[in-house]
């Protein structure tokens, strides 16, 4: 049981140290959560996650050109002259396998930039979602749930996500002294568990999706169990 476990609704919605010695699983469904997993699972050696494209150059630098892979978008649109965007589609196992990703997107990887002092830092999504439940169910850490959002706002799918992960914890029922985060998101799941789909397409960040023509993406994102790993983030890189 988790809980006094805490939901923060974007990545910039808590401070350092409110994360720091604890477990994080950090939450970005639409859609670097589920493309980093859709990597590590097709064979990736590992995921760097970058918080701007001044970072991600000077790793590239670091590294074998044959080694690597630039990836990442800004706005949703792949950014130029990189190798691949943020589909997860595009993290095919003939393209990534033995490869080392250097990933910058808009919202998820400043988000697991700014969890350094954790303790552990978890990736969760619907792909993973009880794979993640399961894992932090036997950690004795106190645990916060960081979900990416939007430009520093709240993001419908990865606070449905977010309380899933309770729901999976704490079973039918929250604590009455559950922070509130916890409390939104776990109430929000509650309503919408028999739809996740179509509450997600109808989310602000999925018609921005559409709009980009990435709507087979939202489909894939929401699968559930999909993708039964975990990626953690040891020493700057994102493995399983």
């Amino acid at each position: 049981m988790k809980e006094k476990t805490d939901v923060y609704i974007s990545g910039s919605s808590f401070t350092e140290d409110e994360v720091k010695n604890k477990t994080v699983i950090v939450i970005d469904v639409l859609r670097a959560g589920s493309s980093i997993l859709t990597a590590l699972n097709n064979g990736a050696k590992g995921i760097i996650p970058v918080s701007d494209m001044a970072e991600a150059s000077e790793m590239a630098q670091n590294l074998d050109s044959a080694s690597y892979l630039l990836c990442g978008e800004k706005n949703g649109i792949k950014i130029d002259g990189y190798h691949l965007g943020n589909s997860p589609f595009e993290y095919e196992e003939k393209t990534v396998k033995a490869k080392t990703l250097i990933l910058k997107t808009t919202n998820g990887t400043k988000a697991i930039d700014r969890c350094s002092g954790a303790e552990r830092v978890l990736i969760g999504s619907f792909l993973n979602l009880s794979k993640v439940a399961e894992e932090v169910s036997n950690d004795d850490n106190e645990m916060v749930i960081i979900c990416s959002g939007w430009r520093q706002r709240l993001s419908l799918e990865d606070m449905l996500c977010a309380g899933a992960i309770l729901h999976r914890l704490n079973g039918k029922k929250i604590p009455a002294d559950a922070p509130d985060g916890a409390k939104v998101a776990y109430s929000l799941y509650e309503k919408y568990a028999s739809s996740i789909l179509s509450t997600v397409r109808r989310s602000n960040h999925a018609a921005r999706l559409v709009s980009l023509g990435f709507e087979k993406d939202i489909d894939y994102c929401c699968e559930i169990d999909r993708i039964p790993i975990i990626p953690e983030l040891k020493d700057g890189m994102l493995k399983i």
